[in-house]
């Protein structure tokens, strides 16, 4: 088994003597990527427990809503559920409903059903925006730690060619430093690359998914509300 801090030709080869014997700029770029993908994976855990809530959540409140209930008993029942975005996505349609027959504001069937689509869209819309926070990160890191970590790499072999003119030998223990430097940080700038990639693209899906349940509950809340208004009518 090769160890990580192996010795080759008498110099350490470890991670922690490569950024030591690094120059600024090399130890800059390494910290910018390493705190990258920190920041990338705080995200992914953060992502990966919100969407799973979500999901629990929205089958929960779907069981509740389509129990067979009257739409007053689901008034009662889930018309303060804030913890679920259909919750409050129902919360408002209902309050916009009960608010306009107490203005007598029923009377406008089509106004009432605009409106309450209205203000439905906006519910799903904030809700959405809130599900998306953080995705930002993962495509900047994804995006931009493979340029970083080129860049690195193109640094530690103009650092390479620098040793080579001033010490006028191509001896490997002139080049392996600088290719050393080099290839860690293009390695940097991949492990903080891939997982925010690959995580983005799982993120965005599962987001999708979750706007076209949100948007089939709301047609189907509206289709409901909207018999019932013209019931009332």
């Amino acid at each position: 088994m090769v160890s990580a801090s192996a010795n080759l030709g008498g110099q350490d080869y470890s991670f922690t003597a490569l950024f030591v014997r690094a120059d600024l700029m090399v130890k800059t770029i390494m910290i910018v990527l390493a705190l990258g993908s920190i920041w990338s994976w705080g995200v992914i855990i953060d992502k990966t427990i919100s969407f799973h809530i979500l999901k629990k959540r929205a089958t929960d409140f779907e069981e509740t809503f389509w129990s067979g209930r009257t739409l007053e008993q689901l008034s009662e029942g889930l018309a303060g559920d804030t913890r679920d975005p259909m919750g409050r996505v129902f919360s408002a349609a209902v309050r916009e409903l009960n608010e306009s027959h107490e203005m007598g504001l029923h009377a406008d069937v089509s106004g009432l059903r605009d409106r309450i689509d209205r203000i439905m869209g906006l519910v799903v819309n904030r809700e959405l925006n809130k599900a998306e926070r953080g995705m930002i990160v993962l495509a900047t890191v994804g995006s931009a730690s493979v340029f970083i970590g080129l860049f690195g790499t193109v640094w530690g072999i103009m650092n390479t060619f620098r040793a080579i003119d001033q010490a006028q030998s191509a001896d490997l223990s002139v080049v392996i430093p600088g290719i050393s430097e080099a290839l860690f940080a293009t390695a940097l700038g991949l492990v903080a690359a891939i997982p925010a990639s690959v995580f983005y693209n799982k993120f965005t899906n599962d987001l999708d998914k979750y706007a076209g349940r949100l948007d089939g509950f709301t047609d189907e809340l509206s289709a409901i509300l909207s018999r019932k208004i013209g019931k009332r009518g």
